[in-house]
């Protein structure tokens, strides 16, 4: 009701509407768990050489990423990961025929000229005779590498670079800053060079060719020099950089926890690498971890820092993290369990078959598919409408 000459009573802001909205199941997921539930898949795919497994390791990711990929530039990187993993796969078949392999084979597909090497390069042979087994032994390792090239680049393409830069610790924001801007420069610099050429295009002037890249490239190097300035001062004026005053005993003690935190993590990962360090490579890596996260937690008392709706790790991150998990565990079980299935022998050249229940274990990394929500206008980087 209004009061006498016109004007509304003014609203009275209470606690309860002056704090945060409540996040809504729609909102967008945290950008760790993407990266747990990839780094997984890529794990389980170093457990397998059995090119059934990893063809349906890639499957999963890919068919999560068609669905749950935002419309955003730093999204579109996926595509350039699987031309990377094919590149990889092909360097790997070229050396295994220019420079030959140590698997016995007996199903000779090429006989090329063996180029003689003196005596010190005994070992090493140029040219010769290409078998099948082989080729086979060199496509079941290259597809390994391919995989876990592609579930990393699912990762890129499912989590928002920012998010995840304002999801960090503390004491690592400094370097998250610097590998973001680093990750973000590349689309922006595409997307410069596409809007050149077609800028050329459109003045009937050429685009391809050397002359048309050399004619683009100076333009391109300008507004990626304006644009790395004008973040400098934007940066700088945002207070990036600056540090809390805190006591020497607090940084010598950081100092000392973070770095005997890292050697208990590779000497507890070394254990658990050799038959040797079993026994004492989980205690060691489980108490470098510790002393790790402690170190980092004390070094976040150096940057203090406030974070604007910060992304919270709620049921669906356990999830999806939860899901990549469980592919990783139970392939090393079925490795150690049934090393025949997932490690196909290539002499005697045989089919590899695909194992049922690891089958079915791989499977299970399609769960982000349908308890993710859909991508929202904050993830493609639009306004919503």
């Amino acid at each position: 009701m209004a009061e006498p000459g016109g004007h509304r009573p003014r609203e009275r802001v209470t606690p309860a509407t002056a704090t945060t909205p409540r996040r809504r199941q729609g909102d967008p997921l945290h950008p760790g768990a993407w990266w747990l539930w990839a780094l997984a898949l890529g794990v389980a795919a170093t457990r397998t050489t059995n090119p059934l497994l990893l063809a349906l390791l890639v499957v999963v990711s890919a068919y999560v990423v068609a669905v749950r990929r935002p419309d955003a530039p730093w999204a579109r990187s996926y595509g350039a990961f699987v031309k990377l993993a094919l590149l990889v796969i092909a360097v790997r078949l070229l050396f295994a025929i220019v420079l030959g392999s140590p698997v016995p084979g007996t199903h000779v597909l090429l006989d090329l000229p063996e180029v003689p090497l003196p005596d010190w390069a005994q070992g090493i042979r140029l040219g010769g005779r290409v078998t099948a087994e082989a080729l086979a032994f060199a496509l079941y390792d290259g597809m390994k590498l391919a995989t876990l090239l592609i579930c990393v680049g699912a990762a890129n393409a499912l989590a928002n670079p920012s998010r995840l830069l304002k999801s960090l610790p503390g004491a690592l924001y400094e370097m998250g800053v610097a590998v973001v801007v680093a990750l973000t420069f590349a689309p922006s610099l595409i997307t410069d060079v596409q809007r050149l050429r077609a800028a050329r295009r459109l003045r009937g002037r050429p685009d391809r060719g050397v002359r048309g890249l050399l004619q683009v490239g100076l333009p391109v190097l300008e507004g990626a020099l304006e644009r790395s300035v004008a973040l400098a001062a934007a940066m700088d004026a945002r207070g990036y950089g600056r540090t809390a005053r805190v006591p020497a005993g607090v940084r010598r003690t950081t100092a000392a926890l973070t770095l005997g935190g890292l050697l208990g993590v590779c000497a507890g990962t070394y254990g658990l690498l050799t038959a040797e360090g079993a026994a004492y490579g989980v205690p060691v890596l489980l108490a470098g971890l510790a002393a790790a996260l402690a170190g980092l937690w004390l070094g976040g008392r150096r940057s203090p820092r406030t974070r604007y709706r910060p992304d919270h790790w709620d049921v669906r991150a356990w999830l999806v993290a939860g899901s990549g998990a469980a592919v990783a565990a139970l392939l090393a079980v079925a490795a150690a369990r049934d090393p025949a299935a997932l490690h196909p022998g290539v002499v005697p050249l045989v089919a590899p078959a695909l194992p049922l229940w690891p089958a079915a274990a791989v499977l299970a990394g399609l769960l982000p598919a349908f308890v993710t929500p859909a991508p929202t206008p904050e993830d493609t980087g639009k306004e919503p409408s």
